[in-house]
């Protein structure tokens, strides 16, 4: 998707697919001065999404308000105004005729939706030669289809992260630091970013972001405190009977743990710990809170929704959830049956203390006083992370772990998920920490699988 320029160019025809829709509602706003068509096809397609709770539902009604509020003053195969000024192009519901060169259901031997679209686009090249028509999509085989015709298409780019590999690298190593900052971090627990700039002049470090300074004799873990100005020690911490194992696994738990810290990112690889750490932490600061909520998006097979499933809504969840299950057995096994930690985990489960849910029901809610972990958040989309933390209302702190290299949602790729763009918009910011952890702990089988399979 490519938005206007100064530059004079030829104008364009964006022709919008339902999955970008979906995605994003206000992306028929997106398109600077170019015009925007929308297939008769995916009108239809939206009425079947627009019954439900999920995000997908939500972006699904919150178009077809749009196009009722512009109905009710002209037709909408006219070319209309997208915001009725002149800075903006027109926009027109289009249907899905066949063209008079080519027809996509022919030559793909099936009569679809998607076939359906990509003749909304052939005929629309047919009706505007003097403008380039472009399909719009976050569907990579529609993509490859229209381009096999001859149809330009591309993906939907807004809010897409382009630096991603930098932003989900492991935290830095700062070789070269004075020795003498190393053992007064030790001696009284931090050191001024100025003293060590006036040895060091080139050195930076953005808030809450954790490394490990090595000087000529020893080496430190460290975090930038952006409330102190001070790199502070950052020191191996034991949670409900969990010990971090390695320097990332320290400095997730600091992260989690740490009170004036909102909003924490954890990414990395299956078996480095995320989700385990997370949940730790959190029931150990479990007086802290009122409840600990854990969830993760449900990903159904098959694209099926939930209601397909017997049951009532915890028997349909269940089988989403249990690797969170998983990781509650595992913190329940560093005790003895008999230990009142090991009791108080099946307290607070059956009192709801600790409550796993769909997160299709926090919407509109105001979340107070809860610790709120979201496992597998790579497959979340930008507005649903942004759904989710804006139910943050006091003393409420948030957990988002996923690895952005595991994504189970078609329409999402490593640069347009919503993990990734937490970390992008949020980078620098003092309630904001992110911490990428690459070694593997689960197991020395675990880690042979990641590395060569």
């Amino acid at each position: 998707m490519e938005k206007g320029s100064s530059k004079k160019s030829k104008k364009k025809i964006f022709v919008l697919d339902t999955s970008v829709i979906l995605y994003d509602h206000n992306a028929i706003m997106e398109f600077a001065d170019n015009d925007v068509a929308i297939p008769i096809t995916v009108l239809e397609e939206l009425d079947g999404f627009k019954k439900g709770s999920d995000t997908k539902n939500f972006e699904a009604r919150a178009f077809i308000r749009f196009l009722d509020g512009r109905a009710k003053k002209k037709s909408l195969q006219d070319w209309n105004p997208l915001n009725g000024g002149k800075t903006k192009g027109k926009f027109r519901v289009v249907m899905s005729k066949t063209a008079e060169t080519m027809d996509a259901n022919a030559i793909f031997m099936g009569n679809s939706m998607d076939h359906q679209i990509i003749n909304a686009a052939i005929k629309l090249k047919e009706e505007s030669p003097e403008k380039k028509v472009i399909l719009v999509t976050k569907d990579i085989n529609l993509r490859l289809k229209a381009r096999a015709l001859g149809v330009d298409s591309e993906d939907y780019e807004t809010g897409k992260v382009k630096d991603v590999t930098s932003m989900h690298r492991s935290n830095v190593v700062r070789d070269n630091i004075p020795q003498a900052h190393i053992d007064e971090i030790y001696k009284k627990g931090f050191v001024s970013m100025e003293r060590i700039q006036k040895k060091v002049s080139d050195f930076t470090a953005a808030p809450n972001e954790y490394m490990i300074l090595k000087g000529s004799k020893s080496s430190v873990m460290a975090y930038m405190n952006p409330h102190t100005g001070h790199l502070e020690l950052v020191e191996k911490r034991k949670a409900y009977g969990i010990m971090p194992r390695n320097a990332e696994q320290a400095f997730a738990m600091h992260a989690v743990l740490n009170p004036e810290i909102k909003l924490v990112s954890l990414s990395g690889v299956a078996g480095t710990g995320k989700t385990l750490l997370a949940l730790a932490a959190a029931i150990e600061q479990r007086r802290d809170f009122q409840q600990i909520y854990l969830s993760r998006p449900i990903v159904p097979l098959s694209n099926k929704d939930l209601g397909y499933l017997p049951g009532d809504m915890k028997a349909k969840v269940d089988p989403y959830m249990q690797a969170l299950w998983d990781n509650l057995k595992h913190i329940k096994s560093q005790f003895n049956e008999k230990d009142k930690e090991y009791k108080l985990i099946d307290e607070m489960t059956q009192s709801e203390k600790i409550l796993v849910t769909p997160l299709a029901y926090i919407r509109g809610r105001s979340l107070s006083n809860v610790i709120f972990i979201v496992d597998e958040a790579q497959n979340l989309t930008p507005h649903e992370i942004k759904t989710i933390i804006t139910r943050a209302g006091e003393n409420a702190k948030f957990i988002f772990t996923g690895d952005v290299l595991q994504i189970d949602t078609p329409y999402l790729d490593e640069h347009s998920n919503g993990l990734s763009y937490m970390m992008e918009r949020l980078k620098g910011h003092p309630l904001f920490a992110a911490v990428t952890l690459e070694k593997g702990e689960r197991s020395e089988l675990a880690n042979v699988a990641n590395t060569l399979l």
